[in-house]
């Protein structure tokens, strides 16, 4: 019988959990759990006899991976996967993918709480501004970025968005205004939400020359990893742009400086929150387990990453 790990230190839900074994289970495999460990030993002693593993946020690094000598599959729930080795996955012949989608609305739904909370001054009691009106641009228009504009929409904001990767015409259908490229899209929004993944083309992408093309009332907005923000540019805006804003559940390397010199203008959630909600939790790990399951019995790499 084939064996599914879930290996996560932050646990699903009890419903998720529950959830994956009726699907792993009714395939006929096994499921294995190991929730809140205390240490990688654990999660090397886990992984060595099971077939595929689901992970949330956890480290599937080269060692995990060739601990594993049994691993056909790695899920990730969620969308970022930088978590996983790809590299050492492809050469042990192991699937890696990702759950796109499934958290998108919680992702989106966080970077309209977190412009909020700082436009009201984090509900101090002083007199805050609205996002109605203002512009907002979104920086790469996947499942999350969608959900974003048509929030902002709704809001009555003025949304534009950029992504290179996807057709005008789509963009465009959803009543979103297409720009061609990011410099335009930053030079016309006030607002700008990042939702970017981290890899060679875009880590620390986000820098000062590019920020620094952004109106009066510059708010950026980052869901996606701190990586693709060139951390030295953050500082500069800062310092330079009394009017720039920074917004963020990937608290930058440098979040002590920027609390002590400019803790009105940044928030940063204590930890990674875009997906951190019931129906996230839960969607996520039914999708992973589906695509476990697919991959064993059928073959089907549908949302391979590697």
């Amino acid at each position: 019988m084939q064996t599914i790990l879930i290996a996560t230190d932050k646990p699903f839900a009890k419903v998720a959990v529950n959830g994956i074994r009726e699907i792993v289970q009714n395939a006929g495999f096994e499921l294995k759990l190991l929730e809140k460990y205390t240490s990688k030993e654990q999660l090397l002693d886990a992984v060595k006899d099971v077939d595929a593993i689901i992970v949330r946020s956890d480290i599937l690094d080269e060692q995990v991976l060739h601990a594993a000598g049994k691993l056909k599959i790695a899920v990730r729930a969620g969308a970022g996967y930088d978590n996983i080795d790809l590299k050492a996955a492809t050469e042990k012949g192991i699937v890696v993918m990702n759950t796109p989608g499934q958290n998108a609305n919680a992702v989106a739904e966080l970077a309209f709480g977190l412009m909020i909370f700082l436009n009201r001054n984090f509900y101090n009691g002083s007199s805050g501004v609205e996002l109605r009106g203002k512009t907002l641009g979104i920086h790469a228009y996947g499942n999350i970025g969608r959900i974003v504009g048509l929030i902002a929409k709704g809001m009555g904001m003025d949304v534009y968005a950029f992504d290179p990767y996807r057709d005008k015409i789509v963009i465009e259908n959803d009543g979103i205004k297409y720009v061609p490229d990011a410099r335009e899209l930053y030079s016309k929004c006030q607002y700008v939400s990042v939702n970017l993944p981290a890899n060679k083309e875009t880590k620390e992408s986000i820098n000062f020359d590019l920020l620094n093309l952004m109106p009066e009332g510059a708010t950026l907005v980052n869901t996606a990893r701190k990586e693709i923000v060139h951390e030295a540019s953050l500082l500069k805006m800062f310092a330079e742009r009394k009017d720039f804003r920074y917004i963020t559940d990937v608290a930058p390397d440098c979040e002590a400086q920027i609390k002590t010199d400019y803790a009105n203008r940044y928030y940063g959630t204590v930890k990674k929150q875009g997906a951190q909600t019931e129906e996230a939790n839960i969607n996520a790990g039914l999708a992973a387990a589906r695509q476990i399951v697919n991959f064993l019995t059928k073959g089907d790499k549908t949302f391979q990453v590697n």
